[in-house]
């Protein structure tokens, strides 16, 4: 297709969106979850042949030479088609937030003032790799009242595709609109850039992906972005922490799983406690393969550590190594966190309440943590049932992005004939 082409076909997904988008506003909760349930049974009755087109992107994947760790986000096994299905039955299960009307109050007038809670609109989905992505972002945005249109990546076309379909039997079975949920079929680049600019139509992006990906959307889209670049995330043990209880949450926020946003980068040790806690972590991270850079007096107490540049600072490394400094009091690890974190998930480890409270208060990021894993920072672990993303703006949505962040308020009045005088 020629770049027009293209313009015209991802506008024709917009309007339909658009068109979908009132419907599902006003489709009641059992109409939802019905079409929700009804996607999850379509997915498990349909494995063989979702599998066997996953087998194609796989082949094909192998052919354009994917990395082992990119083959494996990409392959839908029975058990990742089976957690799909319960994703979307969990969803199913969740309350609604469509409709609730909170902070109803009287005013001296006589009227009530209170805020209701609406579906977003139309939410565009960019996104790389994982198939699994396209039904998490569906049954989401669905419970929550929206339209959506997703752009997977070209690796997982045929995959994404099947999906679709499943999701279309869904809504059809419950009797809502098809286009509610869109997936793009081209694998040209040109659709996403088209479908950035589509602002008469689409109300909010959520790109998910690497970093270069988000650069771009940011950079061209016309439309809001619900976004995270980097997850540069902190542990700063004080002097006063539990250094048995530090060392589990250090250990367990850099190595639990590496690749993944909400993983420990840099830790931060306050200098009374380095020269008893340092050498205990530095034991737990050779066991788990943990390459440590870190600052002089770091490497001053841990022997193979290596010295760490400025850049180390601010590195997501998303794999098995870890930024380490020794700092002189708490403030001096808030300054750091403010100077090169990402705003995504900073931990505290202290006894004492005061510095918690300080540390709470003035670390600015989406998650702040007491004596808990970094690891903790997802939707699903928060309560929020599943997460479409993890935003580290301060507008719309902050921090794991679930239902509610899905939708948005207005005011709405309840009166009985009054008249402004």
């Amino acid at each position: 297709m020629s770049v027009n082409d293209i313009r015209a076909y991802v506008e024709t997904l917009a309007r339909q969106a658009r068109e979908a988008s009132r419907v599902m506003a006003r489709a009641d909760t059992g109409s939802k979850d019905t079409a929700l349930r009804a996607i999850a049974a379509a997915i498990e009755e349909r494995r063989e042949s979702i599998q066997a087109k996953n087998q194609r992107d796989l082949a094909a994947g192998r052919q354009r030479g994917l990395s082992d760790a990119l083959l494996d986000r990409l392959t839908l096994t029975d058990a990742r088609i089976a957690a799909m299905a319960e994703g979307l039955r969990q969803i199913a299960a969740l309350p609604d937030p469509v409709g609730e009307i909170t902070d109803l109050k009287f005013r001296p007038s006589g009227i009530q003032v209170g805020r209701m809670r609406v579906p977003l609109g139309v939410i565009g989905i960019i996104y790389e790799s994982r198939p699994n992505v396209t039904v998490d972002a569906a049954g989401l945005c669905l419970k929550a009242g929206n339209a959506c249109i997703l752009r997977g990546g070209s690796e997982a076309i045929h995959s994404n595709q099947a999906l679709a379909a499943c999701i279309r039997a869904g809504l059809e079975r419950a009797g809502l609109p098809e286009t509610a949920v869109q997936v793009v079929e081209t694998t040209d680049r040109a659709a996403v850039g088209a479908l950035l600019q589509m602002d008469r139509y689409v109300d909010v992006i959520v790109p998910r992906g690497g970093k270069g990906l988000i650069e771009r959307i940011v950079a061209e889209s016309r439309i809001p972005v619900i976004k995270h670049l980097d997850g540069v995330c902190h542990v700063y043990i004080d002097d006063r922490a539990d250094l048995d209880k530090a060392v589990r949450i250090a250990v367990n926020a850099k190595t639990q799983r590496f690749g993944v946003c909400n993983a420990m980068e840099t830790l931060l040790v306050h200098e009374a406690v380095a020269d008893r806690v340092l050498p205990r972590l530095a034991q737990e991270f050779r066991r788990a393969g943990v390459e440590l850079r870190g600052c002089e007096r770091t490497c001053a107490i841990v022997g193979d550590c290596k010295p760490a540049t400025e850049e180390d600072w601010y590195a997501e490394y998303l794999g098995p190594v870890l930024a380490v400094r020794v700092v002189d009091h708490l403030d001096m690890a808030i300054d750091h966190i403010a100077r090169y974190g990402s705003a995504h998930t900073d931990a505290i480890v202290t006894e004492d309440y005061t510095r918690a409270r300080r540390f709470l208060r003035e670390v600015d990021s989406s998650s702040v943590m007491v004596n808990a894993s970094t690891r903790f920072a997802d939707g699903f672990e928060y309560g929020l049932g599943a997460e479409i993303g993890i935003s580290t703006d301060k507008l719309h949505a902050r921090g794991p992005v679930g239902l509610e962040g899905l939708t948005t308020q207005k005011f709405v009045v309840l009166g009985d004939g009054q008249i402004r005088t």
